[in-house]
């Protein structure tokens, strides 16, 4: 009887050992993902946030004023968007792509309302071009992935 219990006993502390260590590994992947994610990724943005990075539009009404230090695209979106979900592994991939070159900013129209109003964003997804020193362009819809590396390559990085 003692050997079985030992035995289990020690099935249970090799087990516990095992998942320990497991589990401290899988939580190093996931912050080692959501780094590279942070860094490479698309990136949402609150009001505040976006009146920081991007354009403070209370501050200046009626002058578009890029604060930004590389030029960005400006997704605004709902969670409940079917062409929104369409496109957003594209903006992701396309992050990933022109790291360094560009930012790509998500902006929840569901959560940032006035923000979304200030654009006049009436349909979804709305995506605004921002380049550097030039007014943004807004294109609406969703589009195929060459679309937009077009509009980046040609609006925002001048190279065409």
């Amino acid at each position: 009887m003692r050997k079985i219990i030992g035995a289990s006993l020690m099935l249970i502390i090799i087990a516990v050992t095992a998942c320990a260590g497991k589990s401290k590994e899988n939580n190093n992947e996931v912050n080692k993902t959501t780094n590279e994610v942070k860094k490479m990724g698309t990136i949402h943005l609150t009001k505040a946030e976006f009146i920081t990075k991007v354009a403070n539009y209370d501050a200046n009404p009626t002058e578009w004023k890029y604060l930004g230090d590389k030029p960005c695209i400006i997704d605004f979106y709902a969670d409940w968007c079917g062409p929104c979900k369409t496109i957003a592994p594209i903006l992701e991939d396309l992050a990933k792509e022109y790291d360094g070159q560009i930012y790509i900013y998500k902006i929840d129209t569901e959560k940032e309302q006035e923000l979304a109003a200030a654009f006049g964003i009436r349909s979804i997804p709305s995506i605004l071009f921002c380049p550097m020193g030039e007014n943004p362009q807004m294109a609406q819809g969703a589009m195929p992935k060459e679309a937009f590396k077009n509009a980046i390559e040609e609006v925002l990085l001048k190279k065409k």
